[in-house]
């Protein structure tokens, strides 16, 4: 088996820009292609175990994120995983179940594996990165802002409650309620803010607390708040979801009740993962999940390869896709 020593001398180099080569440190063009040359010929492969005990990092990152069933962050964890790779890292998945204590477990051992980093979807405002910060590794939050000074990369949250609740105004209805994920998420409280103002400034008259259900993430929080919402002396005539699962729930209550759009209009924030109506019938803010991941990732490996400065908040714009024209239309109770 070739060694670091037979790469160095097949390429005319010290053994130590054969380590610097493999290392990624700065070495000049000429002496990468001859190292690289001579360890293709050679079959040479780095020690990678050796080398990232030396550098107390690993090639690694982790990822950890609330559900994984949820395609909104399978979509984002692409992103990440696509940016990674053509960096030459991999990533660990880890799936919290928006439970602190199982995601401080992870936490923990990304720190215990020397990876180089985490990208986290906080849990909640538990969310503790004190451990991983005191050893100096980077983090940076995604989709939901982290009570620390981290790199972080959201949605333009309260805009994008607000455009759905805009959207089945204009197409004519009224009584526009709104169900969100946990009231302590702040991507739920947010598109609620946009969701309240949007409803204050073009229907006064309607009642705002009355329509605001927080639920789960879950199809079954969208199920649960949907039969709340349909059991009111006055039931709303539209819907917005304040996200994709939500969404799914609550179109599967009002399908079993005989009330798929027009009758009821209804505005979901994330795209749709799968729904028996015509995507045209309902409203969809579109959230750009996979762009987020590859944003987070390449501020990630940005720390991870020394870059300094404040902490950066990058927020991505949603796109609003209305009910096609004649799909909605007033609904009465």
């Amino acid at each position: 088996m070739a060694t670091i020593y037979d790469v160095a001398r097949l390429a005319q180099v010290s053994p130590a820009t054969v380590s610097r080569v493999f290392n990624g440190t700065s070495v000049s063009a000429a002496k990468v292609e001859a190292v690289r040359r001579a360890a293709e010929q050679l079959r040479f492969t780095p020690n990678r175990t050796a080398r990232n005990l030396r550098r107390q990092r690993s090639e690694v990152i982790g990822l950890v994120i609330p559900d994984i069933e949820n395609p909104y962050f399978t979509e984002m964890a692409r992103g990440v995983e696509d940016v990674a790779s053509e960096a030459g890292y991999s990533v660990v998945l880890c799936n919290s179940d928006s439970q602190p204590e199982k995601e401080t477990t992870y936490l923990q051992i990304a720190v215990s594996e020397h990876m180089s980093g985490v990208i986290i979807a906080p849990a909640s405002e538990r969310t503790r990165l004190d451990g991983i910060l005191d050893t100096g590794r980077p983090v940076v939050a995604v989709d939901r802002h982290a009570v620390y000074d981290v790199d972080g990369v959201v949605m333009a949250n309260r805009e994008a409650g607000a455009s759905a609740t805009e959207a089945l105004l204009a197409a004519g209805f009224r009584r526009v309620a709104y169900i969100g994920g946990p009231e302590g998420i702040d991507t739920a409280a947010e598109r609620a803010a946009g969701w309240r103002s949007a409803l204050a400034a073009r229907a006064p008259e309607v009642d705002a607390d009355e329509l605001l259900r927080f639920a789960t993430f879950r199809v079954d929080g969208g199920r649960g708040a949907m039969e709340e919402l349909l059991a009111l002396p006055e039931p709303p005539d539209a819907v917005v979801a304040g996200n994709n699962l939500i969404g799914v729930g609550a179109i599967q209550v009002l399908t079993e009740h005989g009330l798929t759009p027009p009758r009821v209009g209804v505005a979901v924030i994330g795209s749709l993962p799968f729904t028996t109506l015509s995507p045209t019938a309902v409203t969809v803010v579109r959230l750009p999940a996979r762009e987020m991941g590859v944003r987070a990732a390449r501020m990630l490996l940005e720390r991870i390869g020394g870059a300094g400065g404040p902490s950066r908040t990058v927020v991505l714009p949603a796109e609003v896709q209305p009910a096609r024209a004649g799909a909605t239309a007033t609904a009465t109770h």
